[in-house]
């Protein structure tokens, strides 16, 4: 393929690279490495621990503050030439970028249902698709939050699942990731306990409450069981709101079975992965498709999930893991923990399937094969 001239268009939210997590910072720090043969430029935000510009290797960064951000990226792609530029989540800006760079190509990426009417109206929507060449949705599901919508435009519109870098996740059933295991129990005082992890943002969308009162039903049959909690209000921020009070309260009477971590840098999650004996995503949204499935998957945990959005496009029910469909029941929930911790059996066959699913199809460099098909289509359209 010949060398292009590529311009990434991170959202307003995080700063590239991943020092404050996201889903699309960490999904970028994954793919470009596969990228060498072209001119990358990547915009985000500003951040204290970053420099306002900076190049590496065949990567520029370039950052604006979040104020002004999009038309400061715009004034940017006046001064440049790009062959392809890739917007992230944000269909509502790219009538701003085309008018700045008329010529390129344009492929658009959905991680959201970024086309809800609560968010865009219809004239802006078919603004949007008008001037994509492609649109890429993290899930079947965000996929056909578009096409439901706009059929019209269904061409346009390819499902691009996320990924990992497995040399990062050790398999709990691996030698190495069970000494890892044991050595990081005993650093957290963990040992000798059977942990549930739940890692995501502490909001009533995602659920903790739930495992939580799950725990009741839990602790007679498992005196040794942990739920450890990980995450902040808000990626990087551990503000105490009223939610997160909640969830401290609700603990109080189970506080030797409750680790609340608060928010871990995501360079950290892969060692929490292979500390635990199952991980939970209690998604009570429309979850586009939560990526700590994939890393879940890689540390070869069996998985608990729920069915709203596209979660369980990826987690077959009790193939890699267990599928709830009464979502918002903490009963559920329970059953589905104790049907995994008294199967161990069938919890390692889970995470083994989960593993095998990472390894043949959701790596990064599985994911930058795609992405760069799409843009030799959307180039040749």
């Amino acid at each position: 393929m010949i060398q292009l001239k590529l311009a990434f268009i991170c959202t307003e939210k995080l700063p590239s690279p991943a020092i404050r997590g996201g889903a699309i910072q960490i999904m970028l720090d994954g793919i470009i490495p596969y990228f060498q043969n072209h001119q990358v430029t990547i915009f985000s935000i500003t951040d204290p621990k970053l420099s306002n510009q900076e190049t590496d290797g065949f990567i520029q960064y370039i950052r604006f503050p979040r104020e002004n951000y999009e038309m400061d990226v715009a004034n940017a792609l006046k001064n440049q030439s790009f062959d392809l530029i890739h917007v992230f989540n944000r269909p509502n800006t790219v009538h701003l970028y085309k008018a700045a760079s008329p010529t390129s190509k344009f492929v658009l990426s959905l991680h959201n249902d970024m086309f809800s009417e609560l968010k865009m109206t219809k004239e802006e929507s078919l603004r949007a698709l008008k001037h994509v060449d492609a649109i890429t949705t993290v899930s079947q599901y965000i996929k056909r939050t578009v096409t439901y919508r706009y059929p019209q435009y269904s061409h346009k519109i390819y499902v691009l699942y996320s990924g990992v870098d497995l040399t990062k996740f050790t398999s709990i059933h691996e030698k190495q990731g069970q000494v890892l295991q044991r050595t990081l129990r005993q650093r957290h005082k963990l040992s000798g306990k059977q942990v549930v992890l739940f890692i995501g943002r502490l909001n009533k969308t995602k659920g903790p409450h739930l495992l939580i009162k799950a725990l009741e039903e839990l602790i007679p049959k498992y005196p040794h069981i942990c739920l450890v909690i990980v995450g902040g209000k808000w990626f990087s921020e551990n503000t105490v709101d009223d939610y997160v009070h909640s969830l401290y309260t609700l603990a109080e009477n189970h506080r030797d079975h409750i680790y609340f971590t608060n928010y871990i840098p995501s360079d950290e999650i892969p060692l929490y992965m292979t500390m635990a004996d199952l991980f939970v995503c209690s998604s009570q949204w429309h979850e586009p498709l939560a990526r700590v499935h994939y890393e879940a998957m890689a540390a070869g945990l069996p998985i608990i999930t729920t069915d709203r959005g596209g979660n369980a496009e990826v987690i077959a029910h009790k193939h890699n893991g267990y599928v709830i469909s009464d979502y918002d029941n903490p009963q559920a929930f329970s059953q589905a923990i104790d049907y995994l911790l008294s199967n161990r059996n069938k919890a390692k066959q889970f995470g083994l399937a989960g593993r095998k699913i990472v390894e043949e199809h959701f790596q990064f460099h599985h994911v930058a094969e795609r992405l760069e098909n799409i843009y030799v289509t959307s180039l040749n359209s």
